[in-house]
């Protein structure tokens, strides 16, 4: 790929959404408002695999949340080189960007960008085609940038990047974009041949609370599939929000709040029922639910199977004053590692909380960093 560096003082236009003379450019979409970009599938298949990017789920995300995403697309001669998942945030409560039209004039509301999958956060929202190296995904990043104040105006503050991979992180840093390691997301490796050579691997006490914690109740109904149809999403996500609710409400009381989520300002919307119902829909999204005998739903966790490796982004349960089962999430947790090793899958990623319960079941962690870049500093 020819270097960006002939892009620099070539005028407006090289952040216009116009391509510059070399074809290089990042076209900036509202997918509230514009249809889905050429060539998304196909980069889809190659670099965006995770069900959040598909541009039917971006659409839904981007009309129901209080801080809508816009997509990045960066492009090389029209093929697709990579792209970010950008959130417009705003100081004021309840204020939501509404869908610009293609000549706006540039903003005046102060507001800053956080690059991010708020759903999903211990992936990067960045991704590139592999063969790209580092130099070639900074300078794409840095006209992403210069490309992003433009399309927002000049009451962008700043961007920042969240729970990046080092490689990410390393291609944003630079002077005047102090860096900050965040909790890390958990990874489990799949080096086992079965659920018994993990069971094996795993620390006496640990094996025998795993074991004991499989016996369920015989009036639990317990139904796992790809793809489900037939699931009230209303239900799920109610369940789903009310959960995090409960763990956020811990968290502020033991004082761990920007610890543990690896932010000071939380941005994120509840999770809402429209987003769920497709989301679960997906052919590559599997999801357990667990059920007492008058049919309420106890807890249920969703999986995300790739080439790349599971995910498991979900996890909710009533708590036991309510109905729960102790220890139900173990069950969760063995079903994942069953699927990673009958799907032959390189690994299993599950999040950034409860590191010691999840360090007991063999996992290990992958560093994450976020970057924040002030305005004065965005595209040099």
């Amino acid at each position: 790929m020819r270097t960006l560096a002939t892009l620099r003082g070539r005028g407006r236009d090289e952040t216009a959404g116009v391509p510059a003379d070399n074809g290089i450019d990042v076209e900036i979409v509202d997918p509230r408002q514009a249809p889905e970009p050429s060539g998304w599938p196909k980069f889809r298949k190659l670099a965006a695999v995770a069900p959040m990017w598909d541009y039917r789920l971006l659409r839904i995300e981007s009309w129901l949340s209080r801080n809508p995403p816009v997509l990045a697309v960066m492009r090389e001669g029209g093929r697709v080189l990579g792209a970010c998942v950008v959130m417009l945030c705003s100081p004021v409560r309840g204020q939501v960007f509404g869908p610009r039209p293609a000549t706006h004039r540039p903003g005046l509301s102060p507001c800053w960008a956080e690059v991010y999958l708020p759903w999903f956060s211990g992936h990067s929202a960045v991704v590139f085609r592999r063969q790209l190296d580092g130099a070639q995904r900074r300078e794409l990043l840095r006209l992403f940038e210069r490309r992003l104040a433009e399309y927002v105006g000049l009451g962008l503050l700043g961007v920042v990047y969240r729970a990046m991979p080092a490689d990410i992180a390393e291609a944003v840093a630079g002077p005047g974009r102090p860096v900050r390691e965040i909790d890390p997301t958990t990874v489990l490796d799949n080096r086992f041949d079965s659920v018994d050579d993990w069971l094996a691997s795993l620390r006496p006490q640990v094996r025998t609370t795993v074991r004991e914690a499989l016996d369920l109740p015989d009036s639990l109904d317990v139904t796992t599939a790809a793809g489900r149809e037939d699931l009230d999403a209303a239900e799920l996500a109610s369940l789903l929000n009310e959960h995090r609710a409960r763990q956020d409400a811990r968290a502020w009381r033991s004082g761990q709040r920007a610890r543990i989520a690896g932010l000071h300002l939380d941005t994120r919307s509840p999770v809402p029922t429209a987003y769920l119902a497709e989301l679960l829909r997906s052919p590559n999204v599997v999801t357990r639910t667990y059920r007492d005998p008058s049919g309420r739903l106890v807890a249920f966790h969703t999986m995300f199977d790739t080439a790349g490796g599971v995910a498991m982004p979900y996890w909710a349960a009533l708590p036991r004053g309510r109905g729960g089962v102790p220890r139900l999430y173990v069950d969760g947790y063995v079903h994942a590692v069953r699927h990673l090793i009958d799907s032959g899958r390189p690994e299993l990623t599950a999040g950034r909380t409860l590191l010691d319960l999840k360090a007991g079941l063999g996992f290990t962690t992958r560093t994450l960093l976020s970057v924040a870049v002030p305005r004065p500093v965005m595209g040099r």
